[in-house]
């Protein structure tokens, strides 16, 4: 039988409420129901108070622990009841066959999560300079990605799914990595996948491209600064990983990243550039060159700066099950 999934969606300011309202509606016409939907409001008085007016047919619960993503993630696995709990932002709309997708490459207990594709929803149009190897700047599939279901490190954190019992034997997201309010850095579920991967080394996580959600692209995170405070940002992060979790499964990702997927990026916009005079074709590729430099800048302050911290303890993370939410809606 295939299992149950809770399907949770966090948000944290009311500027994005029409998107809020356009992700719960997504979930609710899924061709496969989810036991039910979850919405996290995280350190927003207001925005809690509306939402527990307004939506009709979710539970609204607020995090009580700390601030970010991370402890709003973790304030919805405590609240969910589903055997899975699947996650899409506040500013996502997922296709109508998203959760069976999802949910059917979880029929195999080896499997101990599943995410699917993100894919851009451009304000106007994509950036012309932007390289499709660096999406994940904005939160999206990016190029090196697979195209058909295959196992990966770990899914995006806009569209996955994950068994509950990840939660319960090795903690939740830890609050001291991923996204707090507009600060732009991330892998949380990075982290924890990696958890689970050295607490299960025999099972795995999978790419199912065919789970598709839309991702709203903001203006800001179109535009050249966004792009390197991003970048920074992601080296910082991946820092924060890989002390928690060790290099060698911290980045080993990365590694293939920039050995394979960079330089045929960069070779192919070099190409175009020469070949067709492509003035578009030379700033990707100059993209793709800042882009590594700059996170590689943003890693090795990120390995400096943990250098002065205590190393944490493999069990630093709170289990969600011990309670981070109070619901505010039955």
């Amino acid at each position: 039988m295939r299992p149950d999934a809770s399907v949770i969606i966090c948000a944290y300011t009311a500027e994005r409420w029409d998107h809020l309202i356009a992700a719960v509606g997504s979930v609710q016409r899924q061709s496969l129901p989810p036991r039910e939907i979850v919405v996290v409001v995280d350190d927003n008085p207001l925005l809690l108070d509306r939402a527990r007016r307004e939506l009709a047919d979710v539970r609204v619960v607020h995090n009580h622990g700390p601030s970010g993503l991370s402890g709003a993630r973790n304030a919805g696995v405590a609240a969910a009841r589903g055997e899975l709990v699947a996650f899409i932002d506040d500013d996502a709309v997922a296709a109508p066959d998203w959760l069976d997708w999802l949910t059917a490459s979880c029929v195999d207990p080896s499997a101990l999560g599943i995410g699917g594709a993100v894919v851009p929803l451009w304000p106007s149009r994509r950036p012309t300079w932007l390289p499709e190897e660096f999406d994940w700047v904005v939160g999206c599939s990016y190029r090196g990605l697979p195209d058909r279901p295959a196992p990966v490190r770990n899914p995006i954190g806009a569209n996955m799914c994950l068994r509950r019992e990840i939660f319960e034997a090795v903690g939740g997201f830890q609050p001291g990595i991923g996204r707090v309010g507009t600060r732009p850095v991330g892998c949380e579920e990075t982290e924890l996948c990696i958890r689970a991967r050295q607490r299960w080394p025999e099972r795995r996580f999978l790419y199912e491209p065919r789970a598709r959600v839309l991702h709203h692209v903001a203006e800001q995170r179109t535009r050249w600064r966004y792009y390197r405070q991003r970048c920074f940002a992601e080296g910082i992060s991946k820092a924060i990983v890989a002390r928690q979790v060790g290099a060698q499964d911290g980045l080993a990702c990365e590694r293939s990243y920039v050995l394979r997927t960079l330089p045929r990026g960069l070779g192919s916009a070099l190409s175009e550039a020469l070949l067709y005079a492509d003035s578009a074709a030379a700033a990707r590729a100059c993209a793709i060159v800042a882009g590594l430099t700059i996170t590689a800048a943003g890693y090795a302050f990120g390995a400096l700066s943990a250098r002065r911290l205590p190393r944490p303890q493999s069990d630093a993370a709170p289990s969600p099950a011990a309670g981070a939410a109070i619901e505010t809606r039955p």
